[in-house]
């Protein structure tokens, strides 16, 4: 079993634009990759049962990164930026932090 260490983010959406977002995951993954880290869970959600939201989520995911520093340098990336712009702001109505901790993994 390994002991490394990762940073990870789980995050939850309200997407409105399947093929939108679609677009968005197919050009930023590579990029995520690039850096070491990788959706470890992603699903597809239909009831919120405990908690606050705009609007009730229907995707969530963990996000891992090698460690915290990955994460920022990679979301303030101007290509990635880019990405996100074109399809993840049209296409998600609401974005919601979970949590973000580090594990083992």
């Amino acid at each position: 079993m390994s002991t490394a260490s990762r940073y990870e983010i789980h995050v939850a959406l309200r997407v409105t634009d399947e093929d939108g977002y679609q677009q968005y995951r197919n050009e930023m993954t590579p990029l995520l990759e690039a850096v070491g880290a990788c959706f470890r869970y992603d699903m597809r959600v239909s009831e919120l049962l405990r908690g606050k939201a705009d609007e009730p989520f229907n995707r969530a995911f963990v996000i891992s990164f090698p460690d915290e520093q990955t994460k920022l340098e990679y979301f303030a990336d101007e290509r990635y930026k880019a990405i996100r712009a074109k399809h993840f702001d049209r296409s998600v109505s609401s974005v919601r932090q979970i949590a973000s901790y580090w594990t083992q993994v």
